[in-house]
C-alpha cells in the first residue's frame, strides 16, 4: 500500500498555494511537468494548456487505461480598472457571491495581494441588507500601488494547512487529484499502459478533458475529483440523512452524476476491490454537480468511465477541509485497481 508522507504533503500544499484559475493553469502546469517527466514516457501540452502524459505498458496491447484530474480552480478575472487601486471583476466558475466580501485574494502572476471590498454595515439600509451584495457592487482594492489589467486572474490567498489529521485550503478541488495523478504514476503498474491528462477549464465545462478523451481513445477512463460532502450536522443537531458524502469515509465512487451514468462494470470492479483490500469507500448519492468523465464519456465512438473522489466541506469556497485517510484510501484504491485490472473487465 501507498502512503501519504512529508514528500506528498509538501507536493499538496505547493499545488494548492498556486494559482491556476481556468483559462490561465500555467502555474499549475510548470509543477506538473517537473514531476512527471522523469517518469513518464511522453510527456505533451496540448493546444489548450493541459499535460497529457503516457507510461507505455509491457505485451503487445496492454489495456489502455485514462486518469484525469483537473488542473483550474475557480477565480476571478479582472474586468476594468476603475483607478486609485479599485478594479471591477467577474467570477471565473461556480463561486457562491455571499463567501466574497472582505476576503483576501491575489492577483496576477505575481501574486499581488488585495481584498475584495464593498459598502460596510455601518452605511447600508436595512432594503440592502436584506439581500446578497452583488458582485458588480464589489471592487477588488490592491492599494493605490496595486497594479492589474484587464484579463488578469485572482483567486482566494488562503494558504494551505495541515491541522491534525485534515487538511485546509483553497483549491483542494482538484488538486488532490493532480497529486494522486503524480503519485501514481510514479507508483505505476507494468501490465497497463497508463495514461494522464492533467486537463484544464474542468470549471467552466470540461474543456481540457473533451481534448484529451479523443487524444488518448482509451480502453477505460477514470475521473478524479474532490467532491462536496454534505455532512454537516442536523440544525437541530440530529443526524443528518440526506448527506451525498462524509469525511473519513473514503473515496467517493460514482454511480452517477448529473453528466453521466458510471459504467456498472467500472463502478462494480472498484467495490469489489475495495473490500478484497480492506480499502475504505463510500458510494457518492446521485445528485448535482459533475466531473470530466463527462466529457470523455462521449469520445470518438464512446468510453466507459467511472468517477472516483476525495471528500472534501465548503467547495469552491475561500477553504475547504478535508482528510488525510480520505486521500490516502482514494489512492490506494486506485493503485490497486490499476494492478488487477485486465482486459476481462470490459467483457463482464
Amino acid at each position: 500500500m501507498l502512503s501519504i508522507g512529508s514528500p506528498q504533503i509538501k507536493l499538496l500544499e505547493k499545488l494548492c498555494n498556486a494559482m491556476s484559475v481556468s483559462g490561465d493553469e500555467g502555474e499549475v502546469r510548470r509543477i506538473v511537468l517537473e514531476e512527471v517527466k522523469p517518469y513518464a514516457d511522453e510527456v505533451k501540452v496540448d493546444a489548450l494548456g493541459s499535460v497529457l502524459v503516457r507510461k507505455k505498458g509491457a505485451g503487445r496491447k496492454p489495456l489502455r487505461v485514462l486518469l484525469d484530474a483537473h488542473m483550474d480552480e475557480v477565480g476571478f478575472m479582472i474586468v476594468k480598472d476603475d483607478e486609485g487601486g479599485f478594479y471591477q471583476f467577474r467570477t471565473v466558475g461556480g463561486i457562491d457571491e455571499r463567501h466574497l466580501v472582505g476576503k483576501q485574494v491575489i492577483v496576477g502572476k505575481d501574486h499581488t495581494p488585495g481584498v475584495i471590498g464593498a459598502k460596510p454595515i455601518h452605511l447600508t439600509d436595512s432594503s440592502e441588507r436584506s439581500h446578497p451584495v452583488d458582485i458588480e457592487s464589489m471592487r477588488i482594492d490592491l492599494g493605490p500601488e496595486g497594479k492589474a489589467k484587464a484579463g488578469d486572474r485572482a483567486t482566494f490567498a488562503t494558504k494551505f494547512k495541515r491541522v491534525g489529521p485534515s487538511i485546509m485550503s483553497k483549491s483542494i478541488d482538484d488538486r488532490i487529484g493532480v497529486a494522486i495523478l503524480i503519485e501514481l504514476l510514479k507508483n505505476a503498474p507494468d501490465a497497463i499502459e497508463l495514461c494522464l491528462a492533467f486537463s484544464v477549464q474542468e470549471e467552466i465545462g470540461l474543456r481540457g478533458a473533451t481534448v484529451a478523451g479523443y487524444y488518448f481513445n482509451p480502453d477505460l477512463a477514470i475521473a478524479i475529483d474532490s467532491t462536496p460532502a454534505r455532512d454537516l450536522p442536523d440544525y437541530e443537531g440530529r443526524e443528518n440523512y440526506t448527506y451525498n458524502t462524509k469525511l473519513g469515509s473514503g473515496p467517493a465512487i460514482y454511480p452517477a452524476h448529473s453528466p453521466v451514468i458510471s459504467d456498472p462494470r467500472l463502478v462494480g470492479f472498484l467495490a469489489e476491490v475495495g473490500t478484497k483490500h480492506n480499502i475504505p469507500y463510500q458510494f457518492r448519492q446521485p445528485g448535482g454537480g459533475g466531473t470530466d468523465a463527462g466529457a470523455i464519456q462521449q469520445a470518438r465512438s464512446g468510453i466507459p468511465v467511472v468517477s472516483v473522489s476525495v471528500p472534501h466541506r465548503y467547495t469552491h469556497s475561500p477553504i475547504s477541509v478535508s482528510r488525510v485517510d480520505d486521500w490516502k484510501n482514494t489512492l490506494n484504491l486506485l493503485h490497486v485497481a490499476l494492478q488487477e485490472m485486465t482486459p476481462a473487465l470490459l467483457k463482464r
